[in-house]
């Protein structure tokens, strides 16, 4: 094949929702259609203890969630699809911003029941900014929950999207007979058996005929021919390429737990679905087809092995190809490197890879070199955009709780932050450590890690900050910024850059020290530089 063929066959996306919508469970049996993985583990049953094969964190078999964002990679119909599959759950929001920046597309899983949930408006907003294009998928049809036309409104006030359904469920929970699909013309009967793999479809090419009665019974068939013609009155009809600007949404029903629906949604998916895109870097907008390599680190993993305390740089490509053992630049360090066995990624299974295209999520090992958001080119000075560090929420000391293990804290604290899991702060008065996370559930990740991969105890003391915030002063020499890291030296810290970081108490002194030292900026987010 091709190089351009190449491209022209790689759909790269991610899946977001709110936690428990079905997101992992959508991605395995996305899996199972692409022949990647026999049977699927169902991430709640008890039944199975395999649990899901894209969460191979001992913490997420544990707590039945998905903590890190996992790559996976099939094949289906001739082609290559790589699916982020990113954590749902708040505390690890972070993860799934940095995710964003790697993926082409995007699906949205929504519960019929609950619709629309906080965290899934915080994520599609960030979509929106981007224009990223994005697939709906509203799951766990066999359970009551909402009309479906309350949760296109739904959908399209609260996250500000413009739906076009392309498949209708026909009843739901247990009137739930079925989905029409609007995309193919035809009707899929919903057996309840969840033992079929695949469920048969019946071909349908007009709703008028009788045929539909003798299926679905008259009440049903009649409803849903009023349904669909609601639907064809109401919505605007699908235009690929709004839904490619980012403009229109797609809208498909099913149950991914007994495995229907998801056939649609994966056909009509590598029908629409962008390829790899251009990306923008801070010196000029990079085209995956130009015939040199470059790509940037939107993940790093430590431990993928803890038997082999490897660390793993993601790397998404972005234009040209990637070949195994040749020598490429590290842009912010200046220093060519090369890497002898790069991986592709079926969650905890790896391959080593001889060349990856643009589109393609290549796993490198990594000896501390690498930091988030760093670039690699063929020589070029490019600077990918957009993997900001936000001001944490929570803040806590982190003390050393076996003086004998003090190396292996520091080491395991180390690669950890390198990893983005929380942020470290290191007090300017007595060099204590301060970890400054997202969310709560970060610290319960961080103790369980650093004891099961470091061999290292720690325990946590509350602090009370309100925000860290970087400094930026207009004149480090000028008097008045001397007198406020006189004053504020109690409250200021440094990051891992050795950026340094004031430590506000209370939205009000945050507000003084503004006031008092105009000459000085605080950011909340640590790009400004």
């Amino acid at each position: 094949m091709s190089f351009l063929e190449e491209i022209q066959r790689r759909r790269t996306f991610g899946i977001i929702s709110h936690p428990d919508a079905g997101k992992t469970t959508l991605t395995e049996k996305l899996l199972l259609f692409g022949g990647a993985i026999q049977e699927a583990g169902a991430v709640k049953s008890n039944k199975i203890k395999k649990g899901a094969t894209s969460d191979f964190m001992e913490i997420e078999r544990q707590r039945g969630i998905s903590v890190a964002t996992s790559v996976l990679a099939f094949e289906y119909n001739g082609i290559k699809i790589n699916i982020l599959d990113t954590p749902g759950h708040k505390d690890f929001a972070e993860d799934t911003f940095r995710t964003l920046t790697a993926v082409d597309s995007v699906i949205v899983v929504i519960d019929v029941a609950k619709g629309v949930e906080e965290q899934t408006e915080k994520l599609v907003e960030v979509c929106r900014m981007r224009n990223i294009p994005m697939i709906v998928f509203i799951n766990k049809m066999d359970r009551e929950g909402k009309d479906a036309f309350d949760l296109l409104d739904e959908i399209e006030q609260k996250l500000g999207l413009k739906v076009a359904p392309l498949s209708f469920p026909i009843g739901m929970g247990y009137d739930f007979k079925g989905i029409y699909n609007i995309w193919e013309k035809n009707i899929n009967l919903f057996s309840g058996d969840s033992r079929k793999d695949i469920e048969e479809t019946i071909e349908i090419k007009d709703l008028a005929s009788s045929e539909l009665d003798t299926l679905i019974g008259d009440n049903a068939a009649q409803t849903l021919r009023d349904e669909i013609e609601l639907v064809e009155g109401i919505y605007p009809e699908f235009k690929k390429e709004d839904y490619l600007n980012g403009h229109l949404q797609p809208v498909f029903f099913g149950s991914a737990l007994n495995n229907f629906g998801v056939r649609e949604l994966l056909d009509c998916f590598v029908d629409i679905a962008p390829k790899p895109r251009a990306k923008q870097s801070e010196e000029r907008l990079v085209k995956p087809d130009e015939d040199k390599f470059s790509g940037f680190v939107f993940k790093i993993h430590a431990n993928m092995d803890p038997n082999h305390r490897n660390r793993l740089a993601f790397i998404k490509i972005v234009s040209g190809e990637f070949k195994r053992n040749t020598p490429y630049l590290h842009v912010r360090n200046n220093k060519k490197l090369k890497f002898s066995s790069p991986n592709a990624f079926f969650a905890e299974k790896k391959e080593i890879v001889d060349i990856s295209f643009p589109g393609d999520i290549v796993g490198l090992q990594d000896t501390g070199s690498f930091k988030i958001g760093d670039t690699l080119t063929e020589g070029e000075i490019l600077n990918y955009k957009g993997v900001p560090s936000f001001s944490p929420e929570h803040f806590r000391y982190i003390n050393n709780a076996d003086p004998l293990k003090s190396k292996q804290l520091f080491k395991g604290i180390d690669q950890l932050m390198d990893e983005g899991v929380a942020q470290l702060f290191t007090l300017e008065l007595n060099g204590r450590k301060v970890i400054g996370t997202v969310g709560a559930l970060q610290y319960e990740v961080i103790q369980y890690r650093l004891e099961h991969e470091y061999g290292a105890k720690c325990s946590y003391e509350n602090l009370n900050v309100h925000k860290a915030c970087w400094v930026d002063p207009e004149d480090s020499k000028s008097e008045e910024y001397k007198e406020f890291v006189r004053v504020k030296q109690r409250f200021l810290a440094k990051d891992k850059q050795n950026q340094l970081v004031f430590l506000a108490d209370s939205s009000f002194s945050l507000q003084m020290t503004q006031q008092k030292y105009p000459s000085i900026t605080f950011h909340f987010t640590s790009e400004f530089n």
